[in-house]
């Protein structure tokens, strides 16, 4: 039995050489085989080369550059395709999450989940908005959106079988987060919990920026809920336009002149200002179809160790 360990990397030159100790103090002793396919996300450090010096030194791990940054999730995408373990684990390269708790997630798998979540129950050295707008995003993808078997509190670090990955396969949409196509998917699905471990070097490459395109991908791509809010706030704004044009209407004819030239700039700037939102969120569905219809690659490779692709 092989199982494969995709590892997304961006500027992680300290943290490679740590987590691999530790993938095969925790692996090695297992009665199963292990590979580790390391994805830098073009790294300006020497990422990329010290994952082909451990290429070199262990065959057990294979090394691939992206030709410019694309995202961990288009890095995870690349590793399922180059995969050959019976299942495929997600990890990122921060030390956060511990190789020892994959033994764990093999005997759920092996019990017949087809997905096993690593959900965060404790997160050590975060607190503050990002935890809380993390778990808004959350909340909101299982309430609004829909998908249900998203955990609630969150997970980055998951098994899932060949069946899985071989489906996975298929999608080749670029605007989209991996863990929730992956929980909108189906497959028997399962939880284990373990507590997140704060960085020990390097800083995280996740910005505000890529968190908050994640948000609108996962909204746009599983849901057309924010055009039915807009189709409502609509009507609503068309319903009290025309109570309100009775109403000016009625005063007119009893003589009353129309007042308020504050309160009519107010109006007018509060339905120019959804009207605009709406035009945005619109745009968001539109440049999402245009960039999809390019059929451009998801990924190029710059680099790789024994993997022989030009792009996917």
């Amino acid at each position: 039995m092989l199982i494969t360990i995709v590892t997304p990397a961006y500027n992680e030159s300290d943290n490679i050489p740590l987590m691999y100790d530790r993938i095969a103090a925790g692996l090695d002793s297992e009665d199963f085989s292990w590979e580790w396919i390391i994805v830098d996300d073009h790294s300006s450090d020497q990422t990329f080369k010290i994952a082909a010096d451990l290429s070199e030194n262990d065959d057990r791990v294979r090394a691939v550059r992206f030709s410019r940054n694309y995202g961990s999730h288009t890095a995870l995408r690349c590793g399922f395709e180059a995969a050959y373990g019976d299942c495929v684990v997600g990890m990122a390269a921060d030390l956060q999450d511990p190789p020892g708790l994959i033994p764990e997630m093999v005997e759920q798998w092996q019990g017949g989940a087809k997905v096993v979540w690593a959900e965060r129950e404790v997160r050590l050295g975060e607190k503050g908005l990002p935890l809380v707008f993390s778990r808004l995003y959350y909340r909101i993808m299982r309430d609004m959106v829909g998908i249900s078997q998203m955990p609630p509190e969150g997970a980055d670090f998951f098994l899932i079988d060949r069946k899985v990955v071989d489906a996975l396969n298929q999608f080749k949409e670029r605007n989209v987060s991996i863990f929730a196509l992956i929980s909108w998917m189906g497959f028997s699905q399962t939880v284990i919990q373990y507590d997140k471990q704060a960085r020990q070097h390097g800083k995280s490459g996740w910005s505000f920026e890529k968190k908050l395109k994640m948000a609108i991908d996962s909204m746009t791509s599983f849901s057309y809920k924010p055009i039915q809010l807009m189709t409502l706030i609509g009507m609503l704004l068309a319903a009290f336009s025309f109570v309100y044009l009775i109403v000016v209407l009625v005063n007119y004819f009893r003589g009353i002149a129309p007042q308020g030239w504050t309160s009519l700039m107010a109006a007018i700037l509060l339905i120019g200002g959804l009207q605009i939102v709406m035009i945005g969120v619109l745009g968001e569905y539109i440049w999402r179809s245009l960039d999809e219809s390019r059929q451009r690659p998801m990924y190029t490779i710059e680099d790789s160790t024994d993997i022989d692709k030009q792009g996917k």
